[in-house]
């Protein structure tokens, strides 16, 4: 589905809904590069998790066995180590999917690219055989393109703001307009839940990943579902008109949580060896924001990885955010890595600032990098090469603390 470029990865800012490139301060007090010729530092243990993200926004790399085999070899070539393909986007599976079929009539994306073939088992295939990790991504989580058949089908599953709107508009021309399922209906976490457990029930997948979207904008949660949930809860009491109330806030954010951890419990009944992998927003921001509490999942053990977007251009932004103490506290639990932008449609990102946020992620001894997304490594290969010049394992969890 081609759909412009994906908002999402545009500023981290109080301001927007999606995890956006920081643009602040001026560009004339912002060091836009690292220095070229940067010494290359290695994690101490060997391990390094060299990830990037697969999709069908502005790319193509899904849309046929042909160009998936191909940039699989590539990406080996270049010495990645794991592949992140979506696998749910804009309220569509990207692989054939009887609980998608079942839940709203439609198997797979109806984009011609998609019929006839399974991606998913494709591209497991194909990673395989280049020793990759495969870790389908479910990037659209909780979140659905108003116009698509799951909505039509489920308009009870919608949560909405307090005026009874529930649309957010996006992109460059407000084209893409989009709503949350209820995290709070037992149907949405029925139907995410055997979603992910179909794909972990039906292929060889090494993992599964969610991200900043298996969440809520805070500004939801006055649905007519959500509101009488509440008030049975709070003796007949409306739900707080502030929706930064902080009791209300934990309120929400915990059905949430209790949906992460049916999705835990569930994937680890059926293979106890499968990752379960999170990219969110940095912690404040998620939680602010998303009401996504991902910092208590650690040590609940709901997830074991995380790769915290940090979609910044000015590089003492992008260090201090991961000088927080918390992502050096989790470190030493499960492994710590970091998503950096390598470029969008609408942005180029230099190789410069690639090679020096990859520098400051080694010279804090996190775990490694995901790279959004891979269209934008463009004709430099050269480049990455210098940067990732000799293979390196994925960490885990028996390996994270041996540096």
């Amino acid at each position: 589905m081609m759909i412009n470029f994906p908002f999402w990865a545009i500023a981290q800012t109080p301001n927007t809904a999606s995890n956006t490139i920081d643009q602040s301060p001026p560009p004339n007090q912002v060091d836009q590069s690292a220095p070229p010729n940067l010494p290359l530092i290695r994690p101490l243990n060997g391990n390094e998790l060299r990830g990037i993200w697969l999709t069908n926004v502005d790319s193509d790399v899904l849309f046929s066995a042909q160009n998936l085999e191909r940039a699989i070899k590539r990406l080996k070539r270049l010495k990645f180590n794991t592949l992140y393909p979506t696998v749910w986007n804009g309220g569509y599976t990207l692989y054939p999917s009887k609980v998608a079929e079942a839940s709203f009539g439609v198997p797979v994306d109806p984009v011609p690219e998609l019929q006839e073939r399974d991606m998913l088992a494709e591209a497991i295939k194909f990673g395989h055989e280049q020793d990759f990790a495969v870790i389908p991504w479910f990037e659209y989580g909780l979140m659905t393109e108003e116009g698509s058949e799951l909505m039509r089908q489920h308009p009870d599953w919608i949560t909405q703001r307090k005026d009874g709107s529930h649309v957010f508009l996006h992109g460059e021309r407000d084209q893409h307009r989009l709503a949350w399922l209820n995290p709070a209906h037992p149907q949405v976490q029925k139907f995410l839940t055997d979603l992910i457990v179909e794909v972990v029930n039906k292929y060889d997948v090494d993992g599964i990943q969610l991200d900043d979207h298996f969440g809520m904008p805070a500004e939801l949660g006055y649905d007519d579902y959500t509101i009488a949930l509440y008030k049975k809860d709070h003796f007949g009491r409306l739900p707080p008109e502030d929706i930064n109330d902080p009791s209300w806030m934990q309120w929400r954010a915990k059905y949430i949580t209790n949906l992460m951890r049916k999705i835990s419990k569930s994937v680890r009944a059926i293979k106890p060896n499968c990752l379960i992998s999170l990219s969110p927003n940095p912690k404040d921001f998620s939680y602010k924001k998303y009401l996504q509490d991902w910092y208590n999942w650690v040590y609940l053990k709901y997830i074991d990885e995380l790769i915290v977007q940090v979609y910044r251009d000015d590089i003492d932004n992008f260090k201090r955010e991961l000088e927080q103490p918390e992502l050096q506290e989790i470190r030493l639990k499960i492994p710590v890595a970091v998503g950096i932008l390598t470029g969008l449609r609408v942005q180029n990102v230099d190789m410069r600032q690639i090679k020096g946020q990859v520098k400051i992620v080694r010279e804090l001894n996190l775990d490694g990098f995901s790279f959004f997304f891979y269209e934008t490594l463009g004709n430099r290969d050269a480049s990455f090469e210098t940067l990732l010049f000799t293979p390196a394992p994925r960490p885990d969890l028996r390996n994270i603390a041996s540096s």
